[in-house]
């Protein structure tokens, strides 16, 4: 898979503890239509796994489920890639953005 900068930033922002993807459209800036083709992508490639939330929390919380995503090791790589490739990539989350509890 083809490690782009906004893949990079999702790659990154997941590092950092950002685990849905609102969260992850809050921090990085990027738009639901970049941001959910990444995860899946992602998550096709083996970098990410996912897992849907009790449909129980969601309905207590007065929301839909969320689907929470993880780095796996092979993210992990690709991330440390990244960095290297794209070097300003660790200053690209916005200031101050802190992930929302799971």
């Amino acid at each position: 898979m083809r490690i782009t900068y906004p893949t990079s930033v999702v790659l990154l922002a997941l590092s950092r503890g950002f685990r849905h993807g609102f969260d992850i459209m809050d921090a990085s800036g990027l738009k639901s239509g970049t941001v959910y083709p990444i995860l899946r992508r992602l998550e096709d490639a083996g970098m990410v796994r996912a897992r849907w939330e009790p449909v129980t929390d969601a309905r207590d919380a007065g929301r839909p489920p969320r689907r929470y995503y993880q780095l796996t090791g092979a993210g992990a790589q690709a991330l440390a890639t990244a960095k290297d490739q794209f070097p300003g990539l660790a200053r690209t989350l916005a200031p101050g953005a802190e992930p929302a509890a799971t």
